[in-house]
Formats: C-alpha cells, structure tokens, sequence
C-alpha cells in the first residue's frame, strides 16, 4: 500500500495544530495539544476578562451556548440533550449517581475499562448495586462476554467507544442493542473517540454520553460534554443543584425548585468560561474540517504505522479490522524495556505512551508520515 496522499483536509488541520513545529505528537489518547483556534480563544477570554470584566458575561455566556450546539451536532443530538461537565468522570458521576437503583441491580462492564468508568459503579456497592466486570481478550471487547453476565436485574451496561488500552472501536449500535435486549440502559464513555469519529448517539441508541474535551477534540482540560437522552432526562436524580439547574436561574429572588426541561439542570452553578470557549472553538474547528474526513485519515495514518512498525520487531496488539481500528495502536517491542524506549523518545520530542504493559501511539489526523518516519527512526535503534 502506498505512504499517505497529501490532501487540503489534512494540509490545514496541520496548519491549526501549532505542536507539530516542535514535536511528533503521537499522544492524543492521553492530553492532546490543544487546537490553534482553542489556543486564540483563551487568549481573547483572558485579555477580556482582565480588561473588561464580566461586562461582556453576556457575550461569554451566548459563546458556550453555542459551544453546546457544536457538541450536540458532534454526536446527533439535540442542544436540550447536552449538559458542560468538566470531565468525563463527571458525567458517569451524574449516572451513578443520579440513577434510580435497588437494591440487587447491576451494571455490567469490562474489567479492562480505563478506571473512571469503574470507580463511580463500585463506590454504589454500598447501596447494594453490584459491578460485573467483565474479563475481556487482550485485543478486543467480546460482546458475547459481556452479553452473559446481563440478566434481568442489570441497569446500564457502561462501555467505552474506543478501548483505551488496546483501540478497539465498538459499534455503538450494537453495544446499545445489547443493553436494550436485557431492558438495560447504554452509558457510552466516547472520550477516547468522539472529535476522532463520526456519531450518531440518537440514531445508534446511546442513552447516556461523556467525554472530556482534551483528547481527541483538541480542547483544554476540565471541559466536557455529558448526554443524556432526553426520554431519561426525568429518571436522573439531578446532582450538584444550584442557580444554573432552573428555569428562573437568573432570578436570584425567585427561590423555586423548578429544574430547567434540558440536561443544563445538571449544570449547578458556574461553568469553566474559558474552558467552554476553548473546547467550543476546537470542536468548531473539526466540524468545518469534517469528521468524516478526519476519521479516515486517521486510520491511513495508524494503517501506515502498523506496516512500518512491523519492519522494527514491532508486534501490534491493537485490531486493524476497518470496523474496530481507531486511533490507537498499541504494540509491543519483545525483550525491550518499554519504560526506557519512551523515555529515549521523549528526548527526541516524540510523544507517546506506555499503558498496560505496552507502548501506544495515538496520531490524529493532522499527522503525517513523516511524522511515522520519526517515530519509526527513533526506534529502530531499540533493535
């Protein structure tokens, strides 16, 4: 198969991602450099809100009401739908939290979930709900695994869109249909995919949806999104209340407990203003770049790097079937120590991973094979 073909797309992602001037950033599962566009918003906050003050709040204010229509156009939903979280963790907490349980339910995910899609399901042992975490092969998630723990008492079946150990990629469908069958509910953690994939969270039947914007989106840490379904908007005990979860919010006389019809009640009180700003301005940024279009130049990159890491001892963990690849690759390098390899590449301004016992790159679409060739020079002096 041939290197990558330059094409306008990926020509002026690169041009808005100022890292590439000096460094191989092949780390955007872990904390991506954040966009140029995301970068000139902090900076317009910052001078405004040392200069000007919260005179133009208003002006903040109708910025991240339009950073929410962004996200929901990411994920096919609607504006009411979406709620600004400051982490992904956040939004599972406002399932586990939030959620009608009894005694004797359970939730079902696999034991090989990145950590905050566990915790927040143990810590409800004390209410009498169980986690069954499921144990999963080292490349891929087996649904017929998770499927036979489900039984009548399970509630949410908790899943990552993109394993963040190994890059599988789910089929959103399929992991919701699962849960459906069994009368439980789909929480989609799509930190590790969404700004990377398209997604259609209401058509593929998400029930609920977080993700931190400062992976695959581009945007600064401590701002996200959650989903919520609008038909469960009812069902979730709202967390956190404060003057943003009602209606007459602005009212500060009004005292009334009269929770906003949309997911913004399980906002609280005041947001990260300059973290919004900048999430919204990156997420702008990919849909007019088109998610489609970085989906698959993704893929060409991490297809590029698959053949040529195997021509440096490489052994690659990750699937590369078209339907489960992402842009994750993880791979192991037999007899090395993976610890120093990274940090011998650090030293070069290549940027990746080691999770779970293996090295992980994670190029975005703005990459380019000559960024592969670094990294693979780089290693080749580990053979």
């Amino acid at each position: 198969m041939p290197d990558l073909v330059p094409n306008a797309v990926a020509a002026e992602f690169r041009r808005q991602m100022a890292i590439h001037q000096q460094w191989t950033y092949l780390d955007h599962a872990a904390v991506a450099p954040i966009s140029q566009p995301a970068a000139e918003a902090l900076s317009i906050w910052a001078k405004e809100a040392s200069t000007v003050g919260a005179s133009i709040w208003p002006q903040w204010g109708r910025k991240v009401e339009a950073m929410r229509h962004h996200a929901a156009r990411l994920i096919g939903a609607s504006p009411e739908e979406i709620a600004l979280v400051p982490s992904t963790t956040a939004g599972i907490s406002l399932v586990a939290e939030g959620f009608p349980w009894q005694p004797g339910d359970n939730v079902v995910a696999p034991a090989d979930e990145f950590p905050s899609n566990q915790y927040p399901w143990m810590n409800l042992a004390s209410r009498g709900v169980e986690l069954r975490r499921v144990e999963m092969p080292v490349d891929r998630i087996d649904l017929d695994r998770l499927e036979s723990v489900c039984d009548a008492r399970t509630r949410i079946v908790s899943v990552s869109w993109v394993a963040y150990a190994n890059g599988w990629r789910n089929d959103v469908a399929e992991l919701a249909a699962l849960a459906h069958r069994h009368g439980a509910l789909l929480f989609l953690d799509a930190i590790q995919g969404l700004g990377a994939f398209p997604l259609d969270a209401t058509a593929a039947g998400v029930d609920f949806l977080a993700a931190d914007g400062h992976k695959w989106m581009l945007g600064p840490e401590g701002a996200g999104v959650f989903y919520v379904r609008r038909e469960h908007l009812d069902r979730l005990r709202p967390l956190g209340v404060g003057w943003h979860s009602v209606r007459q919010g602005h009212d500060f006389t009004n005292i009334k407990l009269d929770f906003k019809p949309a997911a913004e009640r399980y906002e609280g009180g005041s947001q990260n203003m300059p973290g919004m700003l900048g999430l919204g301005a990156s997420i702008e940024l990919l849909l007019s770049l088109g998610i489609d279009a970085i989906a698959q130049r993704i893929l060409e990159v991490t297809d590029l790097a698959c053949r040529r890491l195997g021509k440096v001892g490489a052994e690659i963990v990750s699937c590369r079937e078209p339907k489960h690849a992402s842009g994750i690759v993880s791979f192991d390098l037999p007899g090395r120590d993976l610890a120093e390899v990274r940090r011998s590449l650090v030293a070069e301004n290549i940027l990746l991973s080691h999770r779970a016992g293996r090295l992980r790159i994670s190029p975005h679409g703005y990459n380019t094979a000559e960024d592969i060739e670094k990294l693979i020079d780089a290693l080749a002096k580990f053979r």
